[in-house]
């Protein structure tokens, strides 16, 4: 199928947030393009109660806020979604989200694949009419798995990991949504956060999701095309006006999944100002 994205609102940078801190709802939303209040793991079971009452207590703008919910094998899911009930967000990430997801009607749905289960059920869940993107998430995953590190020596991603990204980046690729990008959890490596980001651009991830104010702007900046490529760009799909279907220009062939690629920089660009 020809890839033609479905409108990604929030902008490349998401925070989240845990919901039981209300005292920092609003200064995370002015840092980030948008926040994910975290019901999950963010919180502790003692704390849930008092979390779910301070969404409807201390609102945000809708439009730019998504609610992590807690698991739907967890009792705590259908506490979760009466919670909302009481709020105006109808954005919800689903914790640990797999093809045993119950339809979810009245809630456009990120599904969170982060279990083997869940890796090799994005395609059916990217599918799905209340599903608007996948996320995927690294330490949950080799915790399903058995294992004890999602990276190796180096700080590098393993191979099983890597492959999990590409999964579920292709799933919600083929079925025309968004893809979000784990989080870096070592909060000091920006450079690092920075290298992950660029490739998460530039390999087709609507946004990166992030744990610390600090990564937003790392974040923002590696997705926002420089200057050079915004022009490069421009003056490729101006010259593919009369170019033909392939042509060459300034030594290079052209044809259409490079004007594709001209058009992904236009959009980062107008998204990420």
């Amino acid at each position: 199928m020809t890839f033609d994205p479905a409108p990604f609102d929030l902008g490349p940078a998401l925070l989240f947030c845990p919901a039981d801190r209300p005292d920092r709802f609003a200064k995370a939303l002015d840092r980030a393009d948008a926040v994910i209040l975290d019901l999950e793991d963010a919180v502790a079971a003692a704390d849930k109660p008092a979390a779910r009452a301070a969404l409807a207590e201390h609102p945000l703008d809708p439009t730019r806020v998504v609610v992590r919910v807690n698991p739907p094998s967890t009792p705590e899911f259908a506490a979760d979604l009466a919670a909302l009930d009481a709020t105006p967000y109808r954005r919800i990430m689903v914790a640990k989200a797999d093809a045993a997801l119950p339809a979810l009607a009245g809630f456009e749905v990120i599904a969170l694949c982060e279990t083997a289960a869940g890796i090799l059920d994005a395609r059916d869940l990217a599918r799905r009419r209340d599903v608007v993107g996948l996320m995927w998430g690294a330490e949950d995953l080799v915790a399903s798995l058995g294992g004890t590190a999602s990276r190796d020596h180096r700080g590098r991603y393993r191979k099983v990991v890597r492959h999990a990204r590409a999964a579920v980046l292709l799933a919600a690729g083929a079925e025309g949504i968004a893809a979000i990008d784990a989080v870096h959890l070592a909060i000091d490596d920006l450079d690092g956060l920075r290298a992950e980001a660029e490739d998460a651009a530039a390999s087709g991830f609507a946004a990166t999701a992030c744990i610390h104010p600090s990564h937003v702007a790392v974040i923002r900046d590696a997705y926002r095309p420089t200057p050079t490529e915004v022009t490069a760009a421009r003056r490729l799909l101006d010259a593919a006006v009369s170019g033909g279907a392939v042509f060459q220009f300034e030594g290079r062939m052209v044809d259409g999944p490079v004007l594709r690629h001209a058009e992904a920089v236009l959009r980062r660009a107008s998204v990420v100002e």
